[in-house]
């Protein structure tokens, strides 16, 4: 009996071992550039980085179903509603290390996860159809205006994006005012809603729309050039503003990630996250998703820098508050029948 739990013992050591050299990341951010990041991160550390990618819902379904048998290390997404939505399923484990609090301000993480980068969910004008003297003082509220009836377009009460910025709403203004201001979205709507970001900026170039609400990297990529020329050309034809400059500022969001629950390899977990706020990390993220850093001492990439970057970011309203009022805020935009 005794040689049998010796070589068990033996047994569970190797396989341990053989573990200790790599982290297994789930992620939902569909980057090549990520694959590239993670290949500097094993190229420094000797720890090989496996990666699943695919939609949230099957990952966190897959993570979820495997439980204390899932290989999974780190699950990454874009948007800090979907981050807290899991973490109230209790799929975390404590993610900090001194290192990430002192990289990351407070309201940009949760002890179980961080964000690893910024993006601002703004709004995009045709400067031929809308004066300087509309957009005076706009706010995401200021939507729900009727000047706008007819005006404006914004994607679907399903898309993540857009509930982590009516949660803020929530968090902001109450449930009873986020409901009657939905109502009044709806109602301002030159289409129902439809297609992704890009389809807004576009809807606005083609004169479909004079208002749109899209995240900020999204101009970026299209000004690249790496959607086509058509694409390009249109960006062109729109003007970025960022609304809620005279209080909290522009809605803020996140790409982050946290070491799963039943982690095997917790450790190398934190490694990653740690080399992702790198300078040398940020600089490689912030040039070819065109998102905004999550330290200080890294500049956006040239495209984003041109659209501004003296404007107020809210910095008031803790991302976490995204998914513990994501339910109210779909509620809110179901019953205004936002499509």
């Amino acid at each position: 009996m005794k040689k049998i739990s010796l070589l068990a013992l033996t047994l569970v050591f190797f396989a341990n071992l053989g573990f200790a050299t790599e982290v297994n990341v789930f992620s939902a951010r569909h980057y090549d550039s990520d694959i590239q990041l993670y290949k500097k991160f094993t190229a420094k550390t000797g720890i090989k980085v496996n990666v699943v990618s695919g939609k949230d819902k099957a990952l966190q379904k897959r993570i979820t179903e495997e439980g204390t048998d899932s290989k999974a290390d780190i699950y990454i997404t874009a948007d800090a509603g979907r981050l807290g939505a899991f973490d109230a399923k209790g799929m975390f484990q404590n993610s900090m290390t001194p290192l990430i609090k002192a990289s990351v301000p407070k309201n940009f993480r949760s002890k179980n996860w961080t964000g690893i980068a910024k993006r601002a969910r703004i709004m995009y004008y045709s400067p031929e159809r809308v004066n300087a003297n509309e957009l005076n003082g706009m706010t995401y509220e200021g939507l729900a205006d009727p000047k706008w009836k007819g005006r404006v377009v914004i994607r679907k009460s399903n898309n993540i994006y857009n509930q982590s910025l009516v949660a803020s709403l929530v968090r902001n203004n109450g449930e009873k005012k986020t409901c009657e201001w939905a109502k009044g979205v709806v109602a301002n709507m030159a289409r129902d809603s439809k297609g992704n970001d890009r389809a807004q900026i576009l809807a606005v170039a083609a004169g479909e729309a004079d208002l749109a609400v899209a995240n900020t990297y999204y101009l970026a990529l299209m000004l690249s050039g790496k959607k086509g020329a058509e694409q390009q050309a249109a960006a062109k034809k729109v003007l970025p503003f960022f609304p809620n400059q005279g209080d909290r500022g522009t809605h803020m969001n996140i790409s982050g990630g946290g070491v799963l629950k039943n982690s095997p390899n917790p450790d190398n977990a934190k490694k990653l996250l740690e080399f992702l706020l790198t300078k040398e990390a940020q600089e490689h993220i912030v040039n070819n998703t065109f998102e905004y850093p999550m330290i200080d001492g890294v500049e956006p990439h040239e495209l984003v820098k041109q659209m501004g970057l003296g404007f107020k970011q809210d910095l008031n309203t803790k991302v976490v508050n995204y998914g513990k009022n994501q339910a109210k805020a779909l509620e809110c935009m179901l019953a205004a029948k936002w499509k």
